[in-house]
């Protein structure tokens, strides 16, 4: 019953011809595109540091300070406030996405969604810290399915895009000249490219004003927003624009540029540092400023005014979002069950904001080991500090930073290992920040850190170990800026100073440079020792088949549980994992690079989330994509939690057996076929194991021939297969017509007899047409009458995904097969045998990365099932 029965492969036994080369390099580039992208911002951070460290080499650091200390307060003020009318219109984006799908969620509701979606995305911008795993964690209990919060995500990402574009050339078209003598180009040719742009922008929204208006991309297809939420999209974007480019613009000196000239170049800029893949942009968006105005201010005063702009509009919304969601963790925590129910879905929020709040102070406590301190304090600590003390408390203040960089991945995780080493880390950074430099301002931040941990304790609850998890390339990645970050601020900050051997060892309370030089060695060498045992380690990627002991393990746990389904187990194809308290299983196949887990977690619940992570990680350690086939919806959270995305497979059809009844005229078709099979003389009737094994071989007669007629073979993985150990385990239902059997279908149930599930159905050509409906009815009624609660006839896939045009791509071509793809599998008329029975339709999802991998797992799957691609391309 399962929903990808794909056909046999053909049975001429010839091969395949082998791919060419070219296709083999295009798979393995996009298998690998997101280590590339990682690379390539690597790199590219590289290449600009080199340039910023030309462009600011004759500047004095202690300058730089005193261009910071001597911006204006009221320049602040306005700094501030407009941060605040920035983020006030990037809810609308939220907002128009939700009117563009069709869904209503109250506006506050949104508006802090939004917020800590741009606070965590803005300054870390990678990975799960992303403003799409924030609002998938808070919308879907809020009643968004994936594919909602999916066209959400990608509804803002593409507002933005449009919105830049149309900003940059409307500004162009206005400041031409001033923005041609910055970047030495002609006015006329600035003008022509941006009336383009405009162009090709009003002819967008003209073509939204057609009922049904679609834009192709490609093969894809999308359904235009109508021309009014369009231009309110617009609008925001451009009060978002403009407001960022004002907090720039009141922090800088006098430039001798115009405002409009100003947006112009902040927007090429701002644009310029999304392309690059650098983690908030870090470094690319300095560059252009710098190269663009360095000849029009002093360069300190232009430096200070980034710095400055880098803490109010991406670290002060930061701190802001983790008190937020620490004071929502605290009202849950107080109201318990009792709590709203946007406050138990806001709570959600915490693991990403403290994971992005503890990443961007652990970069705080590198660059500032990296850094001199005040020459006040330094009075201070000579007077009052031991030297040892001072040169040790700098140097571990910078490898805690490091330390807190490292686990701020598994706060993403919500691991307690990560929560406990994060919490330690933090509370000695906070004595050491005053130790190292009296620097209260950095012991401040780290104190509400803290705070916040505390306060969201409850939310780091999933049991596993820091060691077992293997950062990706994008936290790789992310490590690998702040350490070129530092090193850049190191030889900005020193160079002056003359690196010698003798360096190393000076130790003196106004000997800064060789402090921040051990300082930095040891966040490079712990930074570097870390990655290369995270990318050579031993790869704990080896899977057997179970023992027979696990597989009596794993079936003492199932039997406590509902999930019939989960008896599967019992055909000892699939691999099993234990949770660390041995309450809860996966069991799961491997094929490729896919592990492919088969259907939740089995066990108790509280065990998940620790199961999951553990699968997820073992697998990403081996170089491999981790996939759930076949979740609920109820436990997409769950994924996502372990970084994972959810696309709809199709739908399983549940028969509530309180509620199944013969009577009733919607059931006339059912009441006839029990008359009509009964007249045929069949008889219904359930055997033993005994009695199995008596009628083994007929049993087996019937599978070869149904299989033969069908010219298939046996599937296996989410499926049964006919082997006689398998099938006398089970509880087997049988047709008999003449005391002959001519049907039987094996039914998977547990000790809870709450739930049973239809497996292997296999007829003969002597049984009637209607004989398998009639033992599906005679089924029903005879759980029923043993007091389960419902019957699973199983999925039908690709069901019930939509045909709009602006569903998502995967909906569409997965609707497109359900019906043109008759040929390879009788995908509607699976859906129509089920829905004889009025089941409840209950989708289920295929969780795993996205990109390309649903495809490349879903192929993996289909040849773990049995027939594979090849079956289908030679049917």
């Amino acid at each position: 019953m399962d929903g990808v029965n794909l056909p046999a492969q053909p049975a001429d036994g010839k091969a395949e011809p082998p791919p060419h080369w070219t296709s083999g390099i295009v798979a393995v580039l996009a298998a690998r595109r997101h280590a590339l992208a990682s690379a390539a911002g690597v790199v590219v951070l590289a290449v600009l540091s080199f340039a910023i460290y030309h462009m600011a080499r004759e500047v004095d650091f202690q300058d730089v300070l005193a261009a910071l200390r001597g911006t204006p307060w009221h320049a602040v003020g306005w700094a501030v406030v407009l941060t605040a009318v920035s983020f006030l219109s990037l809810s609308v984006y939220d907002v128009e996405a939700l009117a563009h799908i069709g869904h209503k969620v109250p506006y506050p509701v949104v508006a802090l969604t939004s917020f800590c979606s741009y606070a965590v995305g803005n300054t870390a911008g990678f990975g799960p810290l992303t403003g799409g795993a924030i609002r998938f964690r808070f919308y879907a209990p809020m009643g968004l399915e994936p594919e909602c919060v999916g066209k959400v995500v990608v509804f803002v990402t593409a507002a933005f895009g449009l919105g830049l574009t149309a900003v940059t050339a409307l500004s162009l078209l206005v400041a031409a000249d001033d923005v041609a003598g910055v970047l030495s180009l002609p006015p006329l040719a600035l003008q022509g490219g941006a009336a383009l742009a405009i162009a090709g922008l009003l002819a967008l929204v003209a073509r939204a004003s057609r009922p049904e208006s679609k834009v192709a991309l490609g093969r894809v297809a999308l359904r235009l927003p109508r021309p009014r939420i369009m231009l309110g999209q617009f609008a925001a974007t451009a009060v978002d624009i403009v407001a960022c480019a004002g907090i720039l613009w009141v922090l800088l000196p006098e430039i001798g540029l115009g405002f409009p000239a100003f947006v112009t170049l902040y927007a090429v800029a701002i644009g310029l540092g999304v392309l690059s893949h650098v983690p908030a942009g870090l470094g690319v968006f300095e560059t252009i400023m710098i190269a663009t105005l360095g000849h029009l201010a002093p360069m300190d005063q232009i430096l200070g005014a980034l710095v400055l702009y880098r803490v109010i509009y991406h670290i002060l919304p930061l701190l802001l979002a983790t008190v937020l969601v620490s004071v929502v963790e605290t009202r849950r925590a107080m109201a318990g069950p009792a709590a709203s129910k946007v406050v138990r879905s806001a709570s959600q929020m915490a693991p990403p904001v403290i994971s992005a709040m503890t990443l961007v102070l652990g970069a705080m406590l590198i660059f500032s080991g990296v850094t001199p301190a005040l020459p006040g304090d330094l009075d201070i600590l000579d007077a009052w500090i031991p030297l040892p003390i001072v040169e040790s408390a700098h140097f571990l203040a910078s490898v805690l930073g490091l330390a807190l960089v490292i686990v701020a991945r598994g706060l993403a995780f919500r691991l307690d290992g990560a929560w406990w080493a994060a919490i330690a880390a933090a509370a000695l950074a906070v004595v050491l920040s005053v130790l190292k430099a009296v620097a209260l301002g950095e012991a401040i931040v780290l104190s509400v850190l803290v705070l916040a941990l505390l306060a969201t304790r409850a939310e780091f609850s999933r049991p596993a170990s820091l060691l077992h998890q293997t950062l990706t390339p994008p936290w790789l990645a992310a490590i690998a800026t702040i350490v070129i970050s530092a090193f850049v601020l190191l030889f900005l900050t020193y160079q002056g100073v003359d690196y010698t051997d003798d360096l190393w060892w000076q130790f003196e309370i106004s000997n800064e440079a060789p402090r921040s030089l051990r300082a930095l060695l040891a966040v490079s060498l712990g930074a570097g020792s870390f990655a290369i045992w995270n990318l050579l380690r031993p790869a704990p990627g080896r899977t057997h088949l179970p023992s027979p002991q696990e597989i009596d393990r794993a079936l003492a746990i199932l039997e406590t549980q509902p999930m019939a389904a989960a008896n599967l187990l019992r055909m000892g194809d699939k691999s099993l994992m234990f949770s660390e308290d041995g309450k809860a299983f996966i069991m799961y196949g491997r094929q490729g690079r896919s592990w492919v887990a088969l259907f939740d977690p089995v066990g108790a619940r509280d065990s998940w989330p620790e199961l999951v992570w553990r699968f997820v990680e073992t697998a990403r350690a081996s170089g491999g994509r981790a996939a759930f086939y076949q979740v609920v919806p109820e436990n997409l959270a769950l994924y996502a939690d372990a970084g994972l995305s959810a696309f709809k497979l199709g739908e399983e059809a549940r028969i509530s057996l309180a509620d199944f009844s013969l009577s009733g005229s919607k059931r006339y078709g059912l009441r006839q076929t029990v008359s009509r099979c009964s007249r045929d003389g069949l008889v219904f009737s359930l055997l033993s194991p005994e009695e199995i094994a008596a009628e083994m071989d007929r049993l087996e007669e019937i599978s070869d021939a149904w299989l033969a007629s069908h010219r298939a073979r046996e599937k296996r993985f989410s499926l049964g297969a006919f082997e006689r150990a398998y099938v006398q385990s089970q509880t087997v239902a049988v047709l008999r017509r003449a005391d002959k059997i001519v049907a039987f279908a094996t039914v998977m149930t547990t000790a809870l007899t709450e739930e049973a599930t239809i497996d292997l159905m296999r007829f003969d050509d002597e049984a009637p047409r209607s004989a398998m409906e009639f033992l599906f009815i005679r089924l029903m009624e005879h759980f029923k009458a043993a007091g389960y609660d419902r019957l699973h006839l199983g999925m039908a896939p690709l069901s019930g995904l939509s045909s709009s045009p602006a569903a998502p791509f995967w909906h569409r071509v997965g609707r497109a097969v359900f019906e043109h793809g008759e040929r390879f599998y009788n995908f509607q008329g699976l859906r129509a045998f089920k829905a004889k029975f009025q089941p409840e339709w209950q989708p289920r999802y295929l969780a795993v990365a996205g990109g390309l991998n649903p495809a490349l797992a879903l192929a993996d799957i289909a040849t773990l099932i049995g027939g594979g691609l090849k079956g289908v391309v030679g049917k």
